[in-house]
């Protein structure tokens, strides 16, 4: 299947000519104008190439560009104007990014040319977002397995965090929640650092020498460098970095950011874990929302409202009311199973924390206790809805 132009011009002599010229080197579609172009991009679309002329009447060319720079941003923007002035050339590159300019009338040998290089400049943009999207996903599933690993308490608090984000970005009308639930995922991926002993004592709730502690205070930092490195990810690193920050600018990490100028995600963030303690020790609605609101200072206002109105008695859990609870061994675990009572060693420690969904590489380390007959089963588990 080839990769669709659209060009717009008000012109319909124009616009059928470059139909019955074009049509069997390109799949092409015309419309009369911006609003009538921006339709078509929402019924037809996608367009690899899209081709407008400067001056038309109601939206102007490089209003039309600048649209679909945002609903379609592979989309390649070429513009067709018979005065390309110097203010014309930088609005059209600031605004609607554009790829070339042509000027008209455009005959054929320029006109194809160019065409051709827009769509292979497509060809590019495409295949660029398929190697990043796809190097994306695998940095974050090995972020979660080696979390999933070494800390699986942690990985199981995040895939709670990230449930409960997912309703509350739904609650608040955010357009694009996806930063703010993988911030939510990975807000614990910086106790990978953490020594086993020091998690060990997390897991039987000893308490924790001086030292100790601030190994566990510097958790948001090592996850934000871990983050920050990877293409896409900054602002799911801010989110981390922040997300021990008090709204009065107090807390970590210690500099002059305060108030809404900390990241959204950090400021739900730090409400949504805060919260989740509370529940872990036996707090419910009423009293959590009494002791939070207490802690002046410590959180965003309207956002503390906004989340008691969002949520019933507790956050989120991946633990389904309405789903059969099945008594398994590791062997029997398949990754999504959903933990419904903590998995515990012989000894007392804490592998993994009721409501986290299963990994392939927590079973891996569930099977390992097994063997060497330290774990505790039989496992109580919610199975995979597929089975």
């Amino acid at each position: 299947m080839k990769d669709k132009i659209l060009f717009v011009d008000d012109d319909s002599n124009l616009l059928a000519a470059f139909q019955r010229n074009m049509r069997k080197q390109f799949d092409c579609d015309i419309a009369l104008s911006g609003l009538e172009a921006l339709e078509m991009f929402r019924t037809k679309g996608p367009y690899a190439l899209v081709l407008a002329d400067m001056n038309m009447p109601g939206m102007k060319g490089i209003e039309l560009l600048e649209r679909v720079r945002q609903v379609s941003p592979d989309t390649v923007r070429m513009m067709l104007t018979g005065n390309a002035d110097q203010q014309t050339a930088v609005d059209a590159v600031n605004r609607g990014q554009v790829f070339r300019f042509l000027s008209k009338p455009a005959p054929p040998e320029l006109l194809v040319p160019a065409l051709e290089a827009g769509l292979k400049q497509y060809s590019l943009l495409r295949l660029e977002r398929e190697i990043l999207e796809g190097t994306l996903a695998g940095s974050i599933k090995l972020l979660t397995d080696v979390l999933g690993m070494v800390a699986p308490e942690a990985l199981g608090r995040g895939q709670r965090l990230r449930e409960s984000m997912s309703r509350f970005a739904r609650h608040l009308g955010v357009a694009s929640s996806w930063e703010l639930e993988l911030g939510a995922l990975l807000s614990q991926i910086g106790c990978a650092s953490v020594p086993p002993a020091i998690l060990q004592k997390i897991s039987l709730e000893q308490p924790l020498g001086t030292d100790e502690a601030e190994v566990l205070r510097r958790v948001p930092q090592i996850g934000h460098d871990l983050l920050f490195a990877i293409p896409r990810l900054a602002e799911v690193a801010e989110i981390v970095h922040y997300q021990e920050k008090r709204f009065d600018g107090t807390g970590f990490p210690h500099d002059a950011v305060e108030g809404e100028v900390i990241p959204l995600g950090a400021r739900v963030l730090k409400i949504l874990h805060d919260r989740l303690i509370l529940e872990g020790d036996g707090v419910v609605k009423q009293r959590a929302y009494e002791t939070m609101h207490e802690r002046k200072g410590y959180y965003d206002p309207y956002l503390l409202d906004q989340c008691f109105k969002c949520f019933g008695d507790f956050l989120l859990t991946a633990i389904s009311h309405d789903q059969p609870v099945a008594t398994l061994h590791a062997h029997n675990l398949t990754p999504g199973d959903v933990v419904v009572s903590d998995i515990m060693t012989k000894r007392g420690m804490t592998l993994v924390t009721a409501g986290s969904s299963l990994t392939a590489m927590m079973i891996a380390r569930l099977e390992n206790f097994r063997q060497i007959g330290e774990l505790q089963e039989p496992l109580l588990i919610q199975q995979k809805a597929t089975r």
